[in-house]
C-alpha cells in the first residue's frame, strides 16, 4: 500500500467552501477547475486515493485553513474543461487527451476554529510550509507530514 501523503488545497469559499464539501452528496465532490499545470501535475502524478487534505480558504477574512478532507477518487479527466458554459471551459483540451484533470475529494472534519495564514507564519516548524511563502499562489501544494501534525495540534484535532 502506498504511503499517504498530505496536501493543502486552497478555494474560495465563495466559489466551493468546506461547508459546501460537508453538504455535498456523500459529503464528496470532483475537485474541479484545476488550470495551472504545476498543480495539475500534482493532481495527475502524485494524489492517490487516501491521502489528507488541508482544505484552505482564501479571499475570505480569516484566511486560513479550515479542516480536513480525503482523496477518494485518483485523477480522472476533469469534465467542466469540455463544457462550453463552464467557467473552466478550455477548447484545446480533449477528450481523448485531456489537458486538466481532477481527484474526488470527501469531508473529513471542520477545525474547531480556522487556523490563519498569521498564525500559520508565526508557527515554529511551518516556515518552510508552501502556502506560508511570499507569492504561493498554487491552488494544490504539498505538506510534509511534520507540517501536518503540526497543524492538526494547532487545530486541536487528532486524526488516525
Amino acid at each position: 500500500m502506498a504511503e499517504t501523503r498530505y496536501w493543502l488545497m486552497k478555494s474560495e469559499p465563495d466559489v466551493f467552501s468546506l461547508s459546501d464539501l460537508e453538504r455535498a452528496p456523500g459529503r464528496t465532490t470532483g475537485w474541479e477547475g484545476v488550470r495551472n499545470y504545476q498543480a495539475r501535475n500534482y493532481l495527475r502524478d502524485q494524489f492517490k486515493t487516501g491521502d489528507r487534505v488541508l482544505f484552505y480558504h482564501s479571499r475570505v477574512e480569516p484566511i486560513g485553513i479550515q479542516g480536513v478532507a480525503e482523496v477518494v477518487r485518483e485523477a480522472y479527466p476533469d469534465p467542466t474543461a469540455f463544457d462550453p458554459s463552464s467557467r473552466y471551459f478550455d477548447p484545446k483540451s480533449k477528450v481523448a487527451s485531456p489537458t486538466w484533470l481532477q481527484v474526488d475529494v470527501r469531508f473529513v472534519c471542520a477545525f474547531p476554529a480556522p487556523i490563519s495564514l498569521a498564525q500559520l507564519k508565526q508557527t515554529p516548524g511551518l516556515e518552510r510550509m508552501m502556502v506560508v511563502q511570499k507569492g504561493s499562489r498554487l491552488s494544490v501544494q504539498p505538506v510534509s507530514i511534520e507540517e501536518w501534525g503540526i497543524v492538526l495540534a494547532l487545530a486541536g484535532v487528532s486524526l488516525s
